[in-house]
């Protein structure tokens, strides 16, 4: 358990899921607000008192934080048949049974669950509420170091090989879509719960491979043009966040220079010291919890092509690894042709020229984030 968590989600086994949480205490909260009712904007999603929720074990709290993003997830429990509502509604009590007995949560760690059948539900209390209003969210429990500032939602089902069904796709576009209207957000701002959280498949390597669909459907749902996008958009890690995305920037500050950083995904205290020097070297603005955002990456990531070694090759080819290329791709730091056959799909996967060379923009695709040219294809 590393020093700033303070909560670990147990792995879901036997048909259950593999997500894990934590909540960070560095979350401003307000209490819950005595009798608070859902307002009835969203009647195509299933609320927690229609599903037949357990009362949470504890006030369900309000984070003071922005919420800045959408975290998808599966939730690796079967890839059932049943698509119907009774089975939707079983879902959720069996969801939060297990985080309340199992993993001794509150309540439902999730903000929101789709079925395997299309149908919405509300996870944790309040967060239909909260959605309504638009403003604060539900302090949640599905991924640590974004419990305050992510809308956390699980799909059913497990998706390493598999993809969801159609019905599950089309709801949770329109899910997003809804999420980002009420929290001002935009597609460009949806990323896969790995990106986020060290040690998982979720969200599973075939449902990752869609982001870049379901991301368009939303930005179509939303009726934005993807000019409004910016050129990219990547992954802000920070103080709090460990996860394979951390790691890839640790390999990259090794290489700038901070040859003592651990390469292991977790941003701990020597990590932040380490981004704040990086970033007053390079003239970028320093925030206390040396958040990594668009410039730092930006100053960071080289350019590679097929003479590359090195340090930014084995970042490429981790990632490369974790996400469905373990078969052809090794670590080995060479920049080799099945590391440029894999770099060549994932480009084509994101709407990129499929040259083989990781610019800034295959980098940030890479690194799960999104690039403008992803949403005008």
């Amino acid at each position: 358990m590393h020093e700033h968590e303070v909560d670990r989600r147990t792995l879901f086994r036997v048909g259950l899921g593999t997500a894990v949480a934590a909540v960070v205490g560095t979350e401003v909260a307000f209490p819950a607000a005595a009798g608070a009712t859902p307002l009835p904007q969203f009647p195509w999603i299933i609320d927690c008192d229609t599903w037949g929720a357990r009362p949470p074990a504890s006030p369900i709290q309000i984070t003071g934080n922005t919420t800045n993003k959408i975290i998808l997830h599966h939730m690796d429990f079967p890839n059932v048949t049943d698509y119907s509502r009774e089975h939707a509604m079983q879902l959720a009590r069996d969801c939060q049974d297990l985080h309340m007995d199992t993993n001794g949560w509150a309540d439902t760690g999730q903000h929101f669950t789709v079925s395997r059948g299309g149908y919405v539900l509300e996870g944790r209390h309040r967060s239909l509420e909260t959605l309504a209003a638009g403003k604060h969210q539900v302090t949640s429990a599905h991924c640590p170091g974004e419990n305050g500032n992510a809308i956390g939602i699980e799909n059913e089902g497990t998706y390493i090989t598999e993809t969801p069904p159609p019905a599950l796709l089309h709801s949770l576009v329109k899910l997003c879509t809804t999420v980002c209207r009420q929290f001002h957000l935009n597609a460009w701002d949806i990323f896969g719960h790995w990106d986020f959280r060290l040690g998982t498949d979720c969200p599973g390597i075939a449902f990752y491979r869609l982001f870049p669909q379901i991301r368009k459907g939303v930005l179509h749902s939303m009726g934005v043009s993807p000019a409004a996008a910016p050129a990219r958009r990547w992954p802000d890690i920070w103080r709090f966040v460990d996860s394979q995305v951390v790691q890839v920037a640790q390999y990259l500050l090794v290489n700038a220079g901070y040859s003592d950083l651990s390469i292991d995904g977790v941003f701990s205290t020597e990590m932040n010291t380490v981004v704040a020097d990086f970033q007053t070297s390079h003239g970028l603005a320093v925030t206390p919890d040396a958040t990594f955002d668009t410039a730092t990456w930006e100053a960071l990531a080289p350019s590679l092509d097929k003479d590359a070694s090195g340090l930014p090759v084995q970042a490429v080819q981790y990632l490369l690894t974790i996400k469905g290329y373990a078969d052809t791709v090794s670590i080995t730091g060479t920049y080799d042709h099945n590391t440029m056959k894999a770099i060549q799909d994932m480009q084509r996967l994101h709407s990129l020229h499929p040259d083989g060379r990781v610019d800034l923009s295959t980098w940030c695709a890479l690194t799960g984030g999104t690039v403008r040219e992803a949403l005008t294809h």
